[in-house]
């Protein structure tokens, strides 16, 4: 019975810590957009065993990890939970998490590596859209320009969202599975 209850609980804590350590690491110096925030979703999608679980763990954790960036940027970072950026980066965690959904009982090196490209394209073409959308002419910002001219602007980040999402779903997929190797009650799907 104590088994039972241990295997219960260590899965999503151990899942739960880990996505949280990822968004987490946002505080540290990074490159623009070499972040954990599409491998976490992946990573939640795939693991959870509850689908409310694994939505919610993500988009909690990178809140958690916005309001305390917030904090530490002062009233600069404010602005960015009241644009349509915020909203869209939110989407694409969604979006990922569905990726991940795909990823469950085949969580591969071929399969992470596909559905992390295929997150790092969903957010850059989410995100860019969304500041198409909030672009403001009056501050000869590119994206007022037109959405392909968005999309052209956006091109130099793409390069690291991709490699933040390589980076990230390596970390988060390949370290559950060394962890699962050595706990034998992580090798159930969890939570």
């Amino acid at each position: 019975m104590t088994q039972t209850l241990r295997s219960l609980s260590t899965g999503p804590l151990v899942l739960v810590g880990m996505i949280v350590l990822a968004a987490l690491s946002r505080l540290l110096p990074h490159p623009p957009n070499f972040s954990p925030i599409e491998a976490v979703g992946l990573f939640g999608g795939a693991f959870f065993a509850r689908r409310g679980w694994a939505l919610a763990v993500p988009l909690l954790a990178m809140l958690v990890s916005d309001i305390v960036l917030g904090m530490v940027n002062g009233g600069l970072y404010a602005d960015y939970f009241l644009n349509a950026h915020f909203v869209a980066i939110y989407v694409s965690i969604v979006l990922c998490c569905l990726l991940g959904f795909a990823l469950r009982g085949r969580a591969n090196a071929g399969n992470v590596l596909g559905a992390s490209l295929a997150g790092s394209v969903l957010f850059y073409l989410t995100t860019n859209f969304a500041t198409w959308l909030s672009a403001d002419a009056t501050l000869g910002d590119a994206c007022a320009h037109g959405l392909t001219a968005c999309y052209v602007a956006g091109l130099p980040f793409f390069q690291w969202t991709v490699l933040g999402t390589l980076f990230y779903s390596a970390a988060l997929f390949g370290g559950f599975a060394l962890l699962r190797a050595r706990l034998p009650q992580l090798r159930t799907q969890t939570a």
